[in-house]
C-alpha cells in the first residue's frame, strides 16, 4: 500500500554508500562496461524511456555520441554495480534531445511527474548535488589555489595548503504550524498561483532544528511557537537541501506578515485542507504535489495521522 512517505520526490535511493570504496582507488566509468551512470547536461539529467516510464540508470554505451563527462565521479554502488555521475555542458542536451531514445527532462519535472522510479529519485539528489558542488568548488578556499577531485568525488583536495574540503548540505526547516483545528499556510510571489505551502527557512549556525522553527514562524508571521515535532526528511537538490519536516503548535493566532517573504499566509481549516489537497476548494486554492513534503505534513493534518 503507498502512503504519503512512499510519495515524496528524491527521498528514496537505491545507492549503497560505502566510504571505505573513496579511500583507496575507485572505480572508473571506462574500466567497468557494466556501470550505470546518471549523466547531466547542465542542469539537465538524460532519461532512457522504459516500457513503464523512464530511467535515469543509463550505461556507459550511451556516452557514444558526446564528450567524455567532466566531472566523472563515482558515487557508490546500485544494485551491486559501480554507479557514476557524469556532467556535460548544457548544450550536449541537443545531441540527446531529439532522439526518441532519450528524454531530457528538468530534476523537478521529473519528480512531479513520477518520471524515474522512486527508488532512483534518491540516486539523482546525489548525482546532481555533487555535480553542483564541483562546480563551484575548484579553488581552495583557504588559500585560493586549484583544487583536485578526491575519494571518488566526495572531498577536493588542495596540493598547495593541504586543506581537504567536503560536500555541504544545507538544512532547511519547513514546518506546518497548527493551533487547535486550524494550520497556518503561506504563500510567496514566486509561487504558482493559488498555492499555500508550508513556512520554511534555512537554520543559522549553532541553532536548533526546533529554535529555527521557532524563529522563522515568528520573523515571516508574527506567530510564537511552542512544542515543536519532526515528522520527516527530504533531500532537496536545488542545489543541496536537506528539507527537515515538523510541526510546531500555536502559542497564539494574530498573524503579522513580513511582506518581503509572505505574499500572504493565513489560517486554515482542515476541512478547507481537504479542499486544497483534492482541488476541489471554492477559491481555487491548491497545495503542493505529492512529491513535495509540505504536501505530507499537510495531508497528515488534514488526515489526523
Amino acid at each position: 500500500m503507498t502512503t504519503p512517505l512512499d510519495r515524496l520526490g528524491y527521498a528514496h535511493s537505491l545507492l549503497e554508500r560505502h566510504s571505505a570504496e573513496r579511500t583507496g582507488p575507485t572505480p572508473t566509468l571506462a574500466g567497468t562496461p557494466d556501470a550505470r551512470l546518471l549523466l547531466f547536461c547542465g542542469d539537465l539529467p538524460v532519461l532512457r524511456p522504459t516500457p513503464d516510464g523512464a530511467t535515469c540508470l543509463l550505461a556507459p554505451a550511451d556516452l557514444a555520441r558526446a564528450p567524455a563527462p567532466a566531472p566523472e565521479l563515482f558515487l557508490g554502488r546500485v544494485d551491486g554495480r559501480p554507479a557514476f555521475a557524469g556532467a556535460l555542458p548544457a548544450d550536449a542536451a541537443a545531441l540527446y534531445r531529439d532522439d526518441p531514445a532519450y528524454r531530457v527532462l528538468d530534476l523537478r519535472s521529473v519528480a512531479v511527474e513520477g518520471a524515474v522510479p522512486a527508488p532512483e529519485m534518491g540516486v539523482l539528489a546525489t548525482a546532481k548535488s555533487l555535480l553542483n558542488w564541483h562546480g563551484r568548488h575548484g579553488f581552495c578556499a583557504q588559500c585560493g589555489s586549484p583544487t583536485a577531485i578526491a575519494c571518488g568525488g566526495y572531498r577536493r583536495d588542495c596540493a598547495a595548503c593541504g586543506t581537504e574540503h567536503f560536500p555541504r548540505t544545507d538544512p532547511v526547516v519547513i514546518m506546518l504550524v497548527t493551533r487547535g483545528d486550524r494550520c497556518l499556510l503561506g504563500r510567496q510571489a514566486r509561487f504558482v498561483p493559488n498555492t499555500y505551502s508550508c513556512l520554511a527557512g534555512f537554520l543559522e549556525p549553532g541553532e536548533t532544528i526546533e529554535d529555527a522553527v521557532r524563529r522563522e514562524t515568528f520573523e515571516e508571521a508574527g506567530i510564537r511557537v511552542g512544542a515543536v515535532r519532526y515528522r520527516a526528511s527530504q533531500p532537496w537538490p536545488f542545489p543541496s537541501s536537506l528539507m527537515i519536516g515538523c510541526e510546531g503548535e500555536a502559542l497564539g493566532d494574530a498573524l503579522v506578515l513580513d511582506r518581503t517573504e509572505l505574499e500572504d499566509a493565513r489560517w486554515f481549516s482542515r476541512d478547507e485542507v481537504r479542499q486544497m489537497l483534492a482541488r476541489t476548494h471554492p477559491d481555487g486554492l491548491a497545495t503542493p504535489p505529492p512529491m513535495a513534503i509540505a504536501n505530507l505534513l499537510v495531508r497528515g493534518f488534514a488526515e489526523g495521522w
